[in-house]
């Protein structure tokens, strides 16, 4: 079993002939992903390696795709999401970093009424190995295995990943949640997947200043998870008002220092490393 995806999920790819999107699903078919067209408006009858290329969602759809990934410029994502969202794809991930912050919202309502899952905008996507890939996620840093790990940050995630992986565990889903100030998942929702999940045993949760992200995934978790959880939270040194990497780590007021995470998720009985390399020591 594997949180949202899986060895059939059937992935479309919107904006497959841009520069990303054709690198990233190179890389996701190499992985094993059931990619099966790529969608590019104006590009449709070309081919993407031996898959069709259609102008539209709605040609694509004769597929029956169960997910896509969207690697369209900031100003097109809105429409490329809707199309999805519009025809009923269940999940949908957005690649694309300096997304408009009311598109996104108006992208993350939408999908909400309809039921859909959106992960992002602007993070590394989601990963089950080796079942399915969707997003960025470099390939070789995985091994089957029984640790969930959900994240804020896209490069941290990799290197986590790795040390966990070198230190002889493995993932059963990893889910970068993207850094943006609104995204389509929270660490709520993702714990309520790996608490449901059979192959999950453990979970790592990669956290970051601004919001109050983790503050209320620490109270869920006393509340609601069973499972051992661990944690490590980026940005400490920031100084107040000062963006660190992401639109969404930004400390206002004193709200969504690194202090009050740490002291939150300790607070829940959630360990929190120094450094991202202790996170495998954490878990045994």
């Amino acid at each position: 079993m594997s949180v949202l995806v899986d060895k059939n999920t059937r992935v479309i790819v919107q904006g497959i002939t841009g520069h990303q999107g054709s690198f990233h699903a190179g890389e996701m078919i190499k992985f094993g992903t059931k990619v099966v067209a790529g969608v590019s408006p104006g590009k449709g009858g070309s081919k993407f390696q031996d898959l069709d290329v259609y102008d539209t969602v709605a040609e694509a759809m004769k597929l029956s795709p169960d997910a896509t990934m969207i690697s369209v410029p900031a100003p097109y994502v809105k429409d490329a999401a809707f199309e999805a969202i519009d025809h009923g794809i269940k999940i949908v991930y957005i690649l694309t970093e300096h997304v408009p912050f009311h598109d996104t919202m108006e992208i993350v309502h939408q999908a909400r009424r309809k039921g859909i899952t959106l992960i992002g905008p602007n993070g590394p996507g989601i990963t089950s190995p080796f079942l399915c890939k969707i997003g960025i996620m470099p390939n070789q840093i995985f091994k089957e295995g029984d640790v969930a790990v959900a994240s804020r940050s896209g490069t941290l995630t990799y290197e986590i990943v790795e040390a966990i992986t070198r230190n002889g565990f493995g993932e059963s889903t990893v889910i970068g949640l993207g850094g943006d100030p609104v995204v389509g998942l929270t660490f709520i929702d993702v714990l309520k997947m790996f608490e449901e999940d059979e192959r999950t045993k453990k979970i790592v949760l990669v956290g970051e200043i601004g919001g109050n992200n983790e503050e209320r995934a620490a109270e869920y978790i006393k509340k609601h998870v069973s499972k051992k959880v661990v944690a490590y939270i980026t940005g400490r040194s920031a100084p107040p008002g000062k963006r660190m990497g992401h639109a969404g780590a930004i400390i206002e007021k004193g709200v969504g220092t690194a202090e009050s995470k740490i002291k939150a998720f300790n607070s829940a009985g959630v360990k929190v490393a120094d450094y991202p390399w202790d996170i495998p020591g954490l878990l045994r």
